[in-house]
């Protein structure tokens, strides 16, 4: 008996061209490629928006004078007279009236009386490039000024970059279990057609054929199923990420989601690990279901 050889694209016409395997790996191919391409894009923006508000808060402060209505003046010229003589410290000014209602406009609207409310005064502070001593500067408020209390944002910014750490694992994790289930179904695909071409298989083992070369036929179908599979669903999840609402037009709620930049890019590496995902799954599912068909 004559020994095939696995040349060119004489491999894959061992493989019949058309079935209902070759849908599904294309169709499971792109779907799990669509849904990795948001979560890339979720992992990536979600980083950059804890960045974008870390790096907003990192360098501002906030200082609440809460006192009686006499000595308010007295506490908040003090505590002016303080940062001025604060190293560290780049601005700061007191908030008026028309500042505090535009502040609480959002949560209580623009009807709010602001004049009549006992309301604290607000210092809003920027720190230089160097930063400044805040527990230095907490000691002398209190010294100074009883009625102030300074909030450096500490306890704003240690969520969010948590938040932003946890939600990038979970994007991470999406990704794997994407992975995972694309080459279960790939697999299930590879056997079905392994098995309904049991006949073709022992025929061409009678001609003298190995186990290996039938094995590189079904890998190297399934492997390009997979790739136009993936390069389908990619493009599709880039152009829905593309027409996600712009920041302005949908409130603030999705800003940054998406893919800016060089970081259109990313989404270009999918097909490629798909495939590779596609032929290592066909190559398990084909040596494992050869050594049953006898």
């Amino acid at each position: 008996m004559m020994f095939l050889r696995a040349e060119g694209t004489a491999v894959d016409r061992v493989v019949p061209p058309s079935s209902h395997t070759a849908n599904l790996t294309v169709l499971t191919s792109a779907a799990m490629a669509f849904l990795a391409v948001f979560a890339l894009a979720l992992s990536l923006a979600t980083g950059r928006l804890a960045d974008r508000w870390s790096d907003a808060l990192a360098r501002s402060a906030t200082i609440r004078i809460s006192a009686p209505a006499e000595q308010m003046e007295a506490q908040t010229r003090a505590v002016l007279d303080a940062l001025k003589t604060t190293p560290g410290i780049e601005s700061y000014h007191a908030l008026d009236e028309a500042e505090m209602k535009t502040l609480l406009d959002p949560w209580f609207g623009p009807d709010l009386p602001v004049e009549s409310l006992p309301l604290p005064t607000l210092v809003e502070l920027t720190e230089t490039s160097a930063g400044m001593d805040a527990e230095g500067l907490r000691m002398r408020l209190a010294a100074e000024a009883p009625g102030a209390v300074l909030d450096d944002h500490t306890r704003w910014r240690r969520p969010l970059v948590a938040a932003a750490g946890r939600l990038r694992f979970l994007g991470v994790l999406s990704l794997l279990l994407i992975g995972g289930a694309m080459a279960g179904m790939i697999t299930l695909a590879a056997q079905a057609s392994l098995a309904a071409n049991g006949q073709v298989i022992r025929t061409l083992r009678l001609v003298g054929a190995r186990d290996s070369f039938i094995a590189r036929a079904f890998e190297r179908r399934f492997t390009l199923r997979g790739a136009i599979g993936a390069a389908l669903g990619t493009v599709l999840g880039m152009l829905a990420v593309a027409l996600l609402p712009a920041a302005n037009a949908a409130g603030g709620f999705l800003t940054g989601l998406g893919f800016t930049g060089w970081g259109w890019l990313w989404p270009f590496i999918i097909p490629p690990l798909a495939a590779g995902v596609a032929f290592w799954a066909t190559r398990m599912a084909a040596r494992h279901m050869l050594r049953g068909i006898r």
